[in-house]
């Protein structure tokens, strides 16, 4: 492709060539603007002399940055022809350009700043959905104990020992890798390694190296319960994170040289085609009709007492399958607590109240997830998992059954927008 630069194999390694100018330009801005807010950039696998420049620079001004990505987005449409590129630059760069503009002082109101920084509007829920989540969860748990003490009660079962937890998620990291090779593929030289953390405001982590190798880190901060394994191993690993950033590694930056992709950031639109493309891959690690058989291996593996008896583990397998849903649009509460904490303003003693009351939260749970939405650099991105999912997840069903694997395997190798994404879901499908 005339213009773009080379990727190259020396000695067995990988190494990157010098970019395209939009492609340096956008790398350049993405690590300067990191070098202000530690954490935007969430892996860098580009051109190392671009990295050590950003990081032995004087740090720029954010005014400078700002007229940076002003001159890249006027530059973008002119010396990029391919149009998916174009609004995938375009997006990404508004968000930066936002971020930049924040650190310079002029600060936008929060929902502002969040739609900038995603192309996309959360939506705030009506609570009658966490009601009628927590009905449905009522007559699942009957009994007279608040439904937030029933739950803990009910997850306690199913904790996975912290001695056994590597084996098990290693044993089930495996089972997807292998299902997800059949679904859609891997690229050659791919893998990743499992390891336990603590003290972290998230349950798992996918730091992605580059060269197709990630380490996925979970966190132990929280009792971890079996169901809540297979949601973390599917969307940090096969089919979510690992894959997807493996995937684009091989197709976006190896074959089509948009060396753009050799960075990935947070709270920037590419994060909630992300977060929303992990959420969803569970349907296809674990589908609905296979998920009461994994979750009684996985009591077995676990070697929870409730496995020494076949029927009680069938039983209690089909009652939490029966919870995923209402117990998934319980947690969007966190979507609505966000707004309240920094749309609203409301206190902090506020939030943590009112995500036990109305997201039936357990205290410690609850408190767990205020230090999330609480977080400098988490604090926008809280929106990306649920938005993410239920925008994908329209998309996804947009078309029959028999299309839908292919389709989610755009999202592991294409440059998707929210925009993209919307306008598609927008046009009529050809009958």
């Amino acid at each position: 492709m005339a213009g773009h630069d080379t990727i190259v194999a020396v000695g067995g390694q990988r190494r990157v060539a010098v970019p395209d100018r939009i492609a340096h330009d956008y790398l350049l801005l993405a690590l300067r603007l990191d070098q202000h807010i530690p954490g935007l950039v969430d892996g860098f696998f580009g051109p190392a002399e671009l990295k050590a420049r950003a990081d032995i620079e004087e740090l720029p001004p954010p005014g400078r940055l700002v007229d940076d990505a002003a001159n890249l987005l006027e530059r973008i449409t002119a010396e990029v022809p391919e149009p998916d590129r174009v609004d995938w630059l375009t997006a990404q760069v508004i968000a930066l350009r936002t971020h930049a503009e924040a650190l310079a002082g002029h600060r936008l109101p929060y929902l502002e700043h969040v739609e900038r920084c995603f192309a996309w509007s959360p939506v705030r829920r009506d609570e009658a959905v966490f009601d009628a989540a927590a009905a449905a969860i009522d007559a699942l748990l009957p009994g007279p104990a608040p439904l937030a003490d029933r739950l803990a009660a009910w997850d306690d079962q199913f904790v996975v020992p912290p001695d056994r937890l590597i084996d098990v998620m290693d044993w089930l990291v495996a089972r997807f890798r292998t299902r997800a090779a059949g679904l859609f593929g891997l690229p050659e030289g791919e893998g990743l390694q499992v390891r336990l953390v603590a003290k972290q405001p998230w349950t798992g982590y996918n730091w992605y190296d580059g060269g197709r190798q990630s380490r996925f880190d979970l966190n132990t901060d929280l009792p971890m319960r079996v169901a809540e394994v297979i949601q973390v191993a599917a969307h940090e690993t096969y089919p979510g994170h690992h894959l997807e950033h493996a995937w684009k590694e091989t197709r976006l930056v190896d074959e089509l040289h948009r060396l753009e992709s050799s960075v990935l950031l947070i709270n920037t639109p590419e994060s909630l085609i992300s977060e929303g493309l992990a959420d969803l891959g569970h349907r296809f690690a674990s589908p609905a009709v296979d998920e009461a058989d994994l979750l009684v291996e996985l009591y077995d593996r676990a070697g929870l007492a409730i496995s020494s008896d076949a029927a009680a583990a069938r039983a209690a397998a089909m009652t939490t399958v029966a919870l995923t849903v209402p117990r998934r649009r319980l947690s969007e509460s966190r979507v609505n607590a966000a707004l309240l904490r920094h749309a609203d303003g409301e206190s902090h003693e506020y939030v943590l109240a009112w995500l036990e009351r109305v997201g039936r939260f357990a205290p410690p749970v609850a408190a767990k997830r205020l230090e999330f939405i609480e977080h400098p650099l988490w604090r926008t991105y809280v929106f990306v998992y649920h938005e993410g999912e239920a925008l994908l997840g329209r998309w996804l069903d947009a078309v029959p059954e028999a299309e839908r694997v292919a389709r989610f395997g755009r999202l592991l190798r294409e440059q998707l927008t929210p925009g993209a994404i919307a306008a598609e879901l927008a046009t009529p499908s050809p009958s």
